[in-house]
C-alpha cells in the first residue's frame, strides 16, 4: 500500500466520531471520512498559496431560473372496442367453424317424417344454407369437404362488417319468411358504423372521430408551434389550480371535465438559446419548465374565441399524429404519459 493512501486512511480514521453507528458499516464509515477529508482539504488553503490571492468562493454563482408552467392533457378515452388484428379475426373464425365441427348433427328424422312435405322443406331449407351459421359463410362440417375449413388470406367472412351484414339479412329473411303481411318487407336495423363522418371528412377538430382510440387535445401557438395548453403559474397557487384556470382560459369553459389527480404526470424542459431578462424581477430567464395534469372531458368542445394566449387552432389527436404536428424534441418527453390505444 502507498504511504499516500496509508495517510489518508489515518487522517480518516482520526476524522471518524469516536461512537460508531452500528447501522453503517466500517467499509461505508471509512468512505464517508475520507470524503469529509477531500472536501476539507479542497477547502483549506494551501501551504504555497499566499493570503494576497484568496479562494473564490462557490455561494456568488447562481443557479438557473426557469418560469414554472401548468399544462394540461386534456384526452377523450375511447368510445367503442378497438379493431381487431387479422390473427384474432383468423382465431374467431376458427372457432367457430370447430363448434359446427364438434356439434352434434340435428337429427331431422326425429322431428320429420321421412318423405312428408315439412322433410321436404327441410332439405330445401338445408342445401339453401348449408350452416348452421351463416355468417361464416357456406360451410359443412358433416360431407366430403369438412376438412376445408381454413380460412384464406384477406378472405371477406372474417370482416366483422360482413359477419354484421349476413346475420342481419338472415334475421330480415326468417321475419320475413314468417310474417302473415306480405304486402311490405320487414327490415332491421343495422349498428352504427365505426367510421364515422368526421373521419371520411378528415376533420380533426371533431370529438367523433377515431371512436377506438384516445385523443389528445392540442393547441396551436401564436409563434406557430402545437403543444398542450399550458400557461406559467400565478401567486400561490398550486399545481392543480393552476391546471384548471390553464384549461379554463386557453379552450374555454364549453367543457365538462374531470381532472385526475393532484401530482403531474410528466413535465418538458425547454431552454432558451439566451437567457432572457425578466423585465419585472431583473432575472434572467433560461427556459420553462411544464409539469402536466392529466385531465379527462366528458362533454363539451373547445373554445380558443377568449384564449388568454391568443392561439391560432387546436386538434384532437391521437398519439400516432402527434408527431407530425409536434417538435421531436417535445414529443419525446410527452409520449410516455399517452396512451398507446
Amino acid at each position: 500500500m502507498s504511504t499516500g493512501s496509508n495517510g489518508a486512511r489515518r487522517i480518516a480514521s482520526l476524522m471518524r466520531p469516536s461512537k460508531l453507528d452500528s447501522s453503517v458499516c466500517r467499509s461505508c464509515q471509512e468512505s464517508l471520512g475520507r470524503r469529509n477529508y477531500a472536501s476539507a482539504a479542497a477547502a483549506a488553503p494551501s501551504e504555497t498559496t499566499t493570503t494576497s490571492s484568496p479562494i473564490p468562493s462557490t455561494s456568488s454563482a447562481t443557479t438557473p431560473v426557469y418560469t414554472i408552467n401548468a399544462g394540461v392533457v386534456l384526452s377523450r378515452p375511447p368510445q367503442i372496442t378497438r379493431d381487431l388484428e387479422p390473427f384474432e379475426k383468423a382465431f374467431h373464425f376458427y372457432q367457430k367453424r370447430l363448434n359446427e365441427r364438434l356439434a352434434l348433427p340435428f337429427t331431422k328424422y326425429f322431428y320429420y317424417k321421412r318423405g312428408t312435405p315439412a322433410d321436404v322443406d327441410w332439405k330445401n331449407k338445408i342445401k339453401e344454407r348449408r350452416t348452421p351459421a351463416r355468417d361464416i359463410g357456406n360451410y359443412n362440417a358433416y360431407d366430403n369437404d369438412a376438412w376445408n375449413d381454413e380460412l384464406l388470406l384477406g378472405s371477406k367472412e372474417s370482416e366483422p362488417e360482413h359477419l354484421v351484414e349476413a346475420l342481419v339479412q338472415d334475421a330480415e329473411s326468417t321475419a320475413n319468411a314468417t310474417s302473415q303481411d306480405t304486402s311490405k318487407k320487414e327490415e332491421i336495423p343495422r349498428p352504427f358504423s365505426r367510421v364515422t363522418e368526421a373521419d371520411k371528412k378528415g376533420d380533426h377538430k371533431s370529438l367523433n372521430r377515431l371512436l377506438s382510440r384516445t385523443l389528445y387535445l392540442l393547441v396551436q401557438s401564436k409563434e406557430g408551434y402545437w403543444k398542450f395548453p399550458s400557461l406559467p403559474i400565478e401567486g400561490d397557487e398550486t399545481l392543480r389550480e393552476a391546471a384548471e384556470r390553464t384549461l379554463s382560459q386557453t379552450a374555454g369553459v364549453n367543457m365538462n371535465t374531470w381532472m385526475v389527480g393532484f401530482h403531474p404526470a410528466g413535465h418538458h424542459v425547454y431552454n432558451n438559446r439566451k437567457p432572457h431578462v425578466d423585465q419585472a424581477t431583473g432575472a434572467a430567464i433560461h427556459g420553462e419548465k411544464t409539469f402536466f395534469m392529466k385531465t379527462r372531458i366528458m362533454a363539451g368542445q373547445a373554445d380558443l374565441s377568449g384564449s388568454a394566449e391568443k392561439l391560432k387552432d387546436f386538434k384532437w389527436l391521437s398519439k400516432d399524429e402527434i408527431p407530425q404536428y409536434v417538435l421531436p424534441q417535445y414529443y419525446s418527453n410527452i409520449k410516455n404519459m399517452l396512451a398507446d390505444r
